[in-house]
């Protein structure tokens, strides 16, 4: 990670929770990270595993891994010990930093000969998340101490590493995307580009809600740190909090999931009313989709700001539109940009014409890094598009407008086929989130005798607000076709999503299909 170092007084700094960092302070305690690392065995190429919450520790681990010329895996910290011990094993990391309190989750996990640094929580960051502070165990070297102990590396490795993201485990064990290594030239191609689309300048102001174990926010840290911009991170996404960020540092630039939208629309007005926004000139979201109407609510708020992205952790970002775009084409997660590509295929992989609903392939931006899965390069080969070299699924169907727009219907492994019928559950979760008083859903297929599936309806509804089956059903039935009526309805104290919004569907869908499997 190349990073601007600004001298000015008020130069750009990463902060979180109360404490703030300078660049020259942010790049020397890498530079001893990238030196301790090397006194551990770690060489150019190898991994280092992160389970931190979202700290500046969190961002100088991964810029002092890339100086060594290794590679830094973000972590869920919220993974258990099935999801963990894979990821610690599949990643083949040497060495492990983690908070204190997430020591004897790891510990239970932690595969033979992996080296632990313990990271204290700051006090800040334990009371966003409302936790006590832990004292450090004095079982591993403390990273503080630990770095202390090490001058700086004196000279960075040549070439940089190539990179590990992991999947969210949605929807099975979470994999790991294997980038190819980025050239200096690439990489400072990459930050124009970020610069330009993410409209902020270099020097500007930019707020990171969502946890860095994702590729989305990682990305962002990464090209935001080369671009020498100024860093607010969140610990834990909190919506008045939010704003009052905003408003504190005058961020020009967030990126956001629209669950954080949904969170924001439903705090009192007064209270967003309360906070001096104009600062914003961009905010972008990506990563789910965005019901068109939160969004059309979001515009109405903050202007014509809104931008959008669609691509994957394995194809980074490769469609775009900004405000105006998307008022033009209701409910579009934008076009092709630059030299990325999409095409919509059928069932005999060739392209489908405009309006026809298939699957969306993805030609990456020339910027972007050739990917794998490690462990499983045979699933790589299997999302290429058949005659279309470069182009790749990442599991979505959707449809292509006469103006080159997309438009997403759902995730293919989300598709409910009911009677022969095609169904997207994204619908009719757009649907339910309409209803007064609804504030999360989730809509999936389970198992039924006539029709082979049909649809499920979990909800978590406003504090103080009960619902009915029937009243739910109703307002469905009224708005969309017959056979997209929940048949089930169960209202849940919370559903199962992690903190940037990504929903665990199979954790509730699951259960359905195992009860028909022990009957069957």
């Amino acid at each position: 990670m190349d990073a601007v170092a600004p001298t000015a007084a008020g130069a750009p700094a990463i902060r979180c929770a109360g404490h703030e960092r300078g660049y020259p302070e942010f790049l020397d305690r890498a530079a001893r990270i990238a030196n301790g690392l090397r006194a551990l065995g770690v060489d150019p190429g190898d991994r280092v595993a992160v389970v931190l919450r979202n700290e500046p520790a969190h961002l100088e681990i991964t810029a002092g891994s890339a100086l060594l010329g290794a590679c830094a895996v973000p972590v869920n910290w919220h993974f258990k010990h099935d999801d963990l011990g894979h990821v610690l094993t599949d990643s083949g990391s040497k060495v492990v930093f983690v908070h204190t309190d997430l020591l004897e989750r790891v510990r239970a996990v932690l595969p033979d000969g992996v080296r632990v640094v313990e990271v204290a929580v700051p006090v800040g960051v334990a009371a966003a998340c409302g936790l006590a502070a832990p004292p450090p165990t004095g079982r591993y070297p403390l990273l503080d101490d630990w770095l202390g102990g090490h001058a700086p590396l004196a000279r960075p490795a040549a070439d940089r590493p190539p990179t590990v993201i992991y999947s969210s485990g949605t929807t099975g064990r979470p994999k790991g995307v294997l980038r190819e290594p980025v050239s200096a030239d690439r990489l400072e191609t990459a930050v124009e580009l970020f610069l330009e689309y993410f409209a902020v300048a270099p020097g500007g102001r930019t707020l990171i809600p969502a946890p860095l174990y994702h590729a989305s926010p990682s990305q962002h840290a990464v090209l935001a740190l080369a671009a020498g911009l100024d860093v607010t991170l969140m610990p834990h996404f909190d919506a008045e909090e939010f704003l009052r960020l905003i408003e504190r540092h005058r961020i020009e630039q967030v990126q956001v999931v629209p669950t954080m939208f949904v969170r924001l629309l439903r705090l009192p007005k007064d209270v967003r009313e309360r906070y001096d926004l104009s600062s914003l000139t961009s905010v972008v979201h990506a990563a789910a989709p965005c019901p068109p109407h939160i969004k059309y609510a979001m515009i109405d708020w903050l202007g014509p700001v809104l931008r959008e992205y669609y691509g994957g952790s394995e194809t980074g970002a490769v469609t775009w539109c900004d405000s105006e775009e998307w008022l033009a084409h209701p409910g579009t997660v934008g076009r092709a940009a630059g030299t990325g590509g999409i095409a919509v295929l059928g069932p005999d992989g060739r392209p489908l014409p405009p309006g026809a609903t298939g699957d969306v392939y993805l030609k990456p931006a020339d910027t972007w890094p050739q990917f794998t899965y490690l462990g499983d390069p045979d699933k790589r080969a299997a999302m290429e598009a058949p005659g279309l070299p470069g182009y790749v699924t990442i599991g979505d169907i959707g449809h292509l407008d006469e103006d080159g727009f997309l438009y997403l219907s759902d995730r293919r492994h989300d598709l409910v086929i009911s009677g022969g019928v095609n169904i997207y559950p994204a619908e009719v979760e757009g649907c339910l989130l309409a209803l007064d008083g609804v504030r999360d859903a989730a809509v999936f297929g389970i198992p039924d005798e006539e029709f082979g599936e049909v649809l499920a309806a979990h909800l978590q509804t406003e504090p103080g607000v009960r619902l009915g089956a029937a009243a739910v059903r109703a307002h469905v039935a009224e708005r969309l076709a017959g056979y997209k009526v929940p048949r089930a309805v169960v209202f849940e104290e919370r559903l199962p999503r992690d903190d940037s919004g990504k929903l665990f569907k199979r954790q509730l869908r699951d259960p359905y299909w195992a009860e028909q499997e022990g009957t069957g």
